[in-house]
């Protein structure tokens, strides 16, 4: 299923549509949060409103591979993933961060190569084969927009997507 995704994912998105990241972002979040509560991990952040043009199917895909990687790849109790959106000049960004365990800075860009995992001895988790991060990175391309990666001080990942803003699409009344 991950390689169909990912070949999916290698294409250009034609058939756009306006999509909220923070729409998005939230459904991959509640998609994840029996997980993170069996794993004693706390979810926060703050999601703002930011529409993009793509395909929501995909775009979901981006935000649920990077929560269930945040919160698989985690210390026990007392962890945290924080997903945030929000509209910048000209584009959407989300970030997701995590407490985890420490992350090389020269072996966070192999953990975007397909079946690349940090050994299981320092992450502590045996789920998943390795392409979580790939298919992310490439339906992130198909959008135009970009990923990064960086360990963050303490432990875990802060990774950043940043996607071209829909500007045909107006924040709605409240």
């Amino acid at each position: 299923e991950g390689l169909l995704l990912l070949a999916r994912s290698e294409n250009k998105i034609v058939d756009k549509k306006p999509v909220d990241l923070a729409e998005v972002a939230s459904q991959a979040l509640e998609q994840a949060r029996a997980e993170a509560q069996a794993k004693g991990v706390e979810i926060r952040g703050v999601r703002q409103q930011a529409f993009v043009q793509g395909n929501g199917v995909l775009l979901e895909r981006i935000a649920l591979n990077l929560v269930q990687n945040a919160v698989r790849y985690n210390i026990k109790d007392e962890g945290w993933v924080e997903v945030t959106t929000e509209p910048q000049q000209g584009c959407a960004v989300l970030v997701v961060t995590n407490t985890g365990p420490a992350v090389p800075a020269y072996e966070v860009e192999n953990l975007f190569e397909p079946f690349r995992r940090l050994r299981t001895e320092r992450t502590g988790s045996d789920k998943g084969v390795g392409l979580g991060l790939t298919i992310v990175r490439s339906a992130v391309r198909a959008h135009d927009g970009t990923t990064t990666a960086q360990p963050r001080e303490g432990g875990g990942l802060v990774v950043r997507v940043v996607l071209p803003r829909d500007e045909g699409v107006h924040r709605r009344a409240d």
